[in-house]
């Protein structure tokens, strides 16, 4: 292994930690400021109805998924509808932990279903103009992976 790889590997792992809290950041913060539609069909919805008001599609899976045909047609359709309108998409695994960063393994405890965790959009309403440094992040990632024709990056969240 050569210098260069060792450093960019090392760099690449760090970048990837960097984007993976603001990842988990800016999803906190955006429930907090009810940002946040959870659901396939709930998704396709609201990009029917509002596509510009999306700034962040994130597409969820782990192992059990990828075999979920219907689940992986209705990704690539969402994946073409965000490509067509200019939406950052990000690919993720580790459904657990991002039940536990939206706070979803509470609502089970208490008798109501799972929300459906595999879309989540992060929205920004016409009215208000949000600044934030993890969207930032995240943003400033999707668009570097765009530039290395990686068109919908991914990030496997990490149990903590």
């Amino acid at each position: 292994m050569t210098l260069e790889e060792v450093v960019g590997c090392n760099t690449t792992e760090k970048k990837m930690e960097t984007v993976n809290q603001a990842l988990e950041e800016l999803l906190a913060a955006a429930q907090r400021r009810d940002c946040l539609t959870v659901g396939v069909y709930e998704s396709a919805k609201l990009m029917n109805v509002d596509p510009d008001s999306v700034i962040l599609c994130i597409l969820a899976t782990d192992e059990e998924d990828e075999g979920d045909i219907a689940l992986q047609i209705h990704f690539t359709l969402i994946q073409a509808f965000c490509c067509d309108n200019d939406i950052n998409i990000l690919r993720v695994s580790g459904m657990q932990r991002l039940a536990e960063v939206l706070g979803e393994n509470s609502a089970e405890s208490n008798g109501n279903e799972p929300k459906d965790l595999h879309c989540i959009l992060v929205t920004n309403p016409h009215t208000d103009t949000w600044k934030n440094q993890a969207l930032e992040e995240v943003g400033s990632y999707c668009a570097e992976s765009r530039c290395k024709n990686q068109w919908i990056p991914y990030i496997s969240m990490q149990q903590r």
